[in-house]
């Protein structure tokens, strides 16, 4: 018996769950990052850019895929995909849409389950009384699995099953489960957000000590708002900002191809789109730059910031700065806080969850109850490993295959088929069909030559990143024939090892070397399970294939 479609039960918990999926940890932990290491206020004139040149067009691209394949029942990547393009082998291009949300949702929730304890430790004043050394040892005894002392025995293990339960649960009630924590998360999150940005606007010079007397959160704030506009000049400024708008779009997943699918066909997209986009730029940009850069540069200064900056920030640093304000004020600030991440976090992953069980109802008929569940099996699976062995590099591993290099891959396949293939003249209309709003004529082009070639040149970018990020430099390198020098991080370089290889040669320390080698082993075991899920993901969309062709309801 076929299961029947779920639908949205309003277009503000449609509009606040895809805001939800679209505002993540990054929001508030890679985007100030990103911009202090990429020349402060310059690198805001690039990401804006970014955002309507590319940003903005893949949102119409996927909500207009996602509601098209919706009017033939399909809820998932490959066939919605199938629904547009026909020919066998482009469904498989769709896997992508499945295959990084189960990837991405393994080791993002163990950083949404940090969170968790976060809060748990904030409130019982866990950190009262540490210093900023002690904090940051917390953090890498947490992770420490077999070394743990932060208090339960396995806590790590604990909060990661007890995040996943809860996430795995709420999807078990279908999209009705995550319009409820859409509609209680986001505006949570935004008046937690509110109160911390207060502080760090108000903060000043108070928080300035003898160590670091010249502390002020003032100059956090001029310094990413100050455009320096020499670094405009700088490709790597740009390749940064194009890469944030992935991380802060969620876009290239599928998740947004999956939550369209179900809007009715007449229904508006193009407001929807737009609604969610300027949604999550709001909290990114106005919020996410008003906590953590102000309030770590009135304790600690600007130049410890800049020195400093990078994602575990977030709970190696904040604690600490926390504590600053007394017990009572230093516990309702981890509250918010580490509150305020846990709601993005889990706006996301629930996104994340939606794909495969679309597929799994579309293809085989199964009901929510068993989608969800599998879904959260499916995830512990693969999830264990980055927690158990995160200091040996699983984690970073599944994040630069399926957080970084997927997104990009499928992100620009999916824009060449739709302008390409599709055509922008069924696009456009698909675009605008039922549109509250006047969608600028002006996006048709750029939809159909700007952004594919703005995602082209990032991809290239990722396999070919130049040495040590110097696109200017390597680029004047290669106009005056001195050829162009890989970078370890570059595609090229990291699926050889490269950068181990050389660490390797280099060394005579055979402890450092056994290590080395350790780590390669558990990076290939990380290589290993995401090809693995790839292959499987990849065999139920043929099995479904097969399954729709005896049914007579497949397309050549």
């Amino acid at each position: 018996m076929a299961i029947k479609s779920e639908s949205w039960g309003t277009r503000t918990g449609l509009i606040l769950a895809m805001a939800g999926n679209a505002v993540g940890l990054g929001n508030f932990l890679r985007f100030p990052v990103q911009a202090v290491q990429n020349g402060g206020g310059a690198f805001i004139i690039p990401y804006l850019v970014c955002f309507l040149l590319m940003g903005i067009p893949l949102l119409y691209i996927e909500w207009a895929s996602g509601r098209f394949g919706g009017k033939f029942g399909n809820h998932s990547t490959p066939y919605i995909l199938d629904s547009m393009v026909k020919g066998r082998v482009l469904k498989y291009i769709g896997v992508f849409g499945i295959f990084t949300n189960v990837a991405v949702a393994a080791y993002y929730c163990y950083i949404e389950s940090w969170t968790m304890s976060y809060v748990f430790h904030s409130l019982a004043g866990t950190f009262e009384g540490m210093g900023q050394t002690g904090v940051a040892e917390f953090f890498n005894s947490y992770v420490n699995i077999s070394e743990s002392t932060t208090g339960l025995p396995y806590e790590a293990i604990i909060f990661y099953i007890l995040c996943l339960l809860l996430n795995t649960y709420i999807l078990s009630k279908g999209l009705k489960g995550i319009e409820k924590v859409a509609k209680i998360g986001m505006p949570l999150l935004i008046l937690f957000g509110i109160i911390l940005a207060v502080r760090g606007l108000t903060l000043g010079t108070s928080g300035a000590s003898e160590m670091f007397p010249d502390a002020n959160a003032w100059d956090g704030l001029n310094f990413l708002w100050t455009p320096q506009y020499e670094s405009l000049l700088d490709l790597k400024v740009w390749m940064a900002a194009a890469g944030q708008i992935f991380f802060t779009l969620s876009v290239g997943m599928g998740t947004i191809h999956c939550y369209a699918a179900y809007i009715k066909p007449k229904d508006d997209i193009a407001l929807n789109a737009v609604s969610a986009g300027f949604m999550n730029e709001f909290v990114e940009v106005c919020l996410g730059s008003l906590i953590v850069i102000p309030i770590a540069a009135g304790y600690l200064g600007l130049d410890w910031v800049i020195e400093n900056a990078g994602f575990g920030m977030a709970f190696q640093t904040m604690p600490y700065l926390f504590q600053q304000w007394g017990p009572v004020l230093a516990a309702l600030a981890g509250l918010f806080w580490f509150g305020l991440l846990f709601f993005a976090g889990i706006t996301s992953s629930l996104a994340m969850g939606t794909p495969w069980m679309g597929f799994m109802r579309d293809e085989f008929n199964w009901g929510r109850n068993k989608g969800a569940w599998s879904f959260g099996a499916l995830i512990l699976l693969m999830g264990l490993p980055t927690v158990l062995f995160y200091n040996q590099g699983v984690f970073d591993e599944y994040d630069y295959w399926a957080g970084t290099v997927s997104l990009v891959v499928f992100a620009m396949l999916e824009t060449i088929l739709f302008s390409w293939v599709f055509g922008m003249k069924k696009g456009w209309a698909e675009i605008t069909s039922g549109a509250d709003i006047k969608v600028p004529s002006i996006y048709r082009f750029i939809i159909k030559f700007v952004t594919p070639i703005m995602l082209i040149i990032i991809f290239l970018g990722s396999l070919f990143k130049p040495l040590n990020n110097d696109w200017s430099g390597n680029l004047s390198s290669l106009m005056s024939g001195n050829g162009w020098a890989l970078d370890n991080g570059s595609i090229v370089k990291t699926i050889t090892h490269a950068g181990i290889y050389e660490q390797i040669a280099a060394s005579t320390d055979a402890v450092l070397i056994d290590t080395l080698e350790e780590r390669m082993f558990y990076l290939n075991l990380a290589r290993f399970l995401l090809l693995g899920l790839f292959i499987f993901i990849s065999l139920l969309v043929y099995f479904a294939f097969k399954k729709r062709r005896r049914e007579g309801r497949a397309t050549l």
